[in-house]
């Protein structure tokens, strides 16, 4: 697989979400544990995560333990493997959520987190979600002093804006790893903070890239070029989406979810895949 840059680190040019391993109409353990297995079996080495991801009330975290489970019981080289976690949204367990921006509380949801994913220090951790009832700046602060401290590796933020990447980018005194937001064929608004991360040099990590989990098997019905591309070339219109997110720019990840072993493997063949510049302008004007 093609990799990418996030920082200094090099990981695989797709990631994967594991969000829809912990969440609604979760598979079972034995299941969620071979798709992982087989993600890393396809050159994968960027997993996103958070602790929010997960079902029930009394299993915060759930999708990091999970991950973690899985990475460790693989039985290739994982010196390279690379988890991104978040922190700041939160599940009570009763299908809402809400978010939590104070300092203190992102510091020990950190601290949470690298107790269950294990190591010495949480690879990449972005803030989940701005809080409107704490300053902006007072989040990311928290995110700078667990940088500082060690107990964070690279730091990233999440669902943010131009001004929120700026200014996090100031905070932590240019070490802002990663972005990581919204962006597939049904939602382009991310647009303008994907071009600021590719003029600063910053990875862009596109959540939901096929449309979110109810949407993306029914991609190529909804946007027919995509299909005609994929008819064209024998691929599914999947590959050709995050091939198509790959063209955007050398900083954009794109980090599909996946349940299914064979969902991943499919996803994986993207990284390999270079579209025209025709076929990118038809897919660009849908």
């Amino acid at each position: 697989m093609k990799t990418r840059r996030i920082a200094d680190l090099e990981v695989g040019a797709i990631g994967l979400g594991g969000m829809p391993m912990s969440i609604e109409g979760r598979p079972d353990e034995a299941r969620s544990i071979a798709t992982i297995h087989a993600a890393l079996d396809q050159g994968v080495t960027l997993f996103d995560t958070a602790d929010a991801y997960h079902l029930h009330a009394g299993e915060v975290g759930h999708n990091e333990s999970l991950i973690a489970e899985a990475i460790a019981t693989w039985g290739g080289d994982t010196s390279n493997v690379l988890v991104a976690t978040k922190g700041g949204h939160l599940r009570p367990g009763d299908g809402s959520w809400y978010v939590d921006g104070r300092p203190e509380y992102l510091k020990a949801a950190a601290e949470a987190s690298l107790k269950r994913l294990g190591g010495e220090a949480i690879g990449l951790y972005h803030l989940h979600r701005p809080d409107p009832k704490v300053a902006y700046a007072d989040s990311v602060g928290a995110i700078r002093d667990l940088l500082d401290a060690g107990m964070i590796r690279l730091a990233g933020i999440s669902n943010a804006n131009v001004e929120q990447i700026r200014l996090a980018q100031e905070i932590l005194g240019g070490r802002l790893a990663s972005v990581q937001n919204q962006y597939s064929p049904a939602f382009r608004g991310s647009e303008p903070e994907l071009e600021l991360c590719d003029e600063l040099g910053i990875a862009f990590l596109a959540w939901s890239p096929l449309g979110g989990i109810a949407s993306a098997a029914a991609l190529g019905d909804r946007f027919a070029r995509f299909q005609q591309v994929a008819d064209a070339r024998g691929l599914s219109p999947q590959v050709v989406c995050l091939a198509w997110h790959l063209a955007k720019s050398p900083q954009v990840i794109p980090i599909p979810g996946a349940s299914r072993p064979e969902s991943i493997r499919d996803s994986a063949q993207a990284a390999d895949v270079t579209l025209s510049l025709q076929e990118l302008a038809a897919l660009d004007a849908v």
